[in-house]
């Protein structure tokens, strides 16, 4: 038996506590509340739609805005109120999560908004189109104060903050590559050159790591001292690498792919825990709750599922990857069974 699926192999074939049904179209994104009772999706339907995480239901009424087509990402601000959301019309809009209703709208983009991200502190969100370009917002005045920024990717498919707001990663389609950014003055940094199109970015929150999933499946880490590849993850995907959700201790990702499954990796070793999550579509989003008891993913035909990240973790023998500062998993993450 390999060292990469040997963690893999202490678990039997792992089933969602609750599927949520309702969407229409693929279900791009989703963001998990603080109140860790709620998550909000977004789908190629057009809508943003709000749910309970313990009953599976759909909390009240879609949020829909006059002529807004599918909705390709969503982004929750860093004090939980708002959520940006970028478009298939190519607006970017903002809604307020207590009235579920919109709150600014900004245009620009000359085609899908595919990636947003808020900055670190909440003055900002940065947004990737497919016509090629960022362009970085400030929330309060509603206006466009840097951008548009030629990225010389034909279509951009990812685009984060640093989480100290002073850089920002994109990925994209043509040039095939991971490209940072100067936050400040736009300037182009650094090119980091990939064998096929970046799908997904994320940066850990000690910013030491930077990791891109790219259309063929691989995920590959960076030392951002460097910019140097310092691994791949093996053993995980054979298809398009739609989104990476990172645990706030940078201890565990997850990978969400075409292939039909999600994935668990243990950051400390960079080798997946228990087997693939299997889904019966795409999986095109994945998000860690806050507390690191659950992960929500969505799928291409539509479907939510919520699965028990503390139970695969603890049936694998591997708890202490949701520990934070010190306190030990079973105090911060208590069994839900």
């Amino acid at each position: 038996m390999s060292s990469s699926t040997a963690e893999r192999t202490k678990t039997p074939t792992i089933m969602p506590r609750q599927t949520m049904r309702g969407h229409t179209g693929s279900v791009r994104c989703a963001v998990h509340l603080a109140d860790k009772r709620r998550i909000i999706t977004s789908s190629n339907d057009g809508s943003v739609r709000l749910w309970d995480l313990k009953s599976g239901a759909q909390i009240g009424n879609s949020w829909h805005d006059h002529g807004q087509t599918g909705v390709r990402s969503i982004a929750l601000s860093p004090n939980g109120k708002t959520v940006a959301s970028g478009s298939q019309d190519g607006i970017m809009r903002l809604w307020d999560v207590k009235t579920e209703t919109v709150i600014a709208r900004w245009v620009g983009h000359a085609d899908y908004v595919r990636a947003v991200c808020w900055s670190a502190d909440g003055e900002r969100v940065v947004s990737g189109s497919n016509d090629g370009t960022v362009r970085i917002c400030a929330v309060k005045s509603s206006e466009t104060i840097l951008g548009p920024i030629k990225t010389g990717h034909e279509v951009v498919s990812a685009a984060i903050y640093s989480p100290d707001n002073t850089k920002i990663g994109t990925g994209g389609y043509n040039e095939n590559a991971l490209k940072i950014w100067d936050a400040k003055t736009c300037e182009l940094l650094i090119t980091i050159k990939h064998d096929s199109m970046v799908w997904s970015l994320a940066w850990t929150s000690d910013q030491k790591k930077l990791i891109s999933g790219d259309y063929d499946g691989w995920i590959r880490i960076f030392d951002t001292a460097t910019w140097q590849q310092i691994a791949i993850l093996e053993g995980g995907h054979t298809d398009t690498v739609y989104a990476l959700a990172l645990f706030q201790n940078d201890r565990l990702l997850v990978s969400a792919s075409g292939d039909k499954t999600a994935c668990l990796w243990n950051l400390d070793t960079n080798l997946p825990v228990g087997p693939p999550l299997h889904h019966q579509a795409f999986v095109h989003s994945a998000a860690i709750s806050g507390d690191g008891k659950l992960l929500v993913t969505g799928c291409s035909d539509g479907d939510v599922y919520v699965w028990d990240i503390h139970i695969i973790l603890r049936d694998a023998g591997l708890e202490d990857l949701l520990s934070i500062s010190g306190v030990s998993a079973n105090k911060h993450v208590p069994s839900q069974r």
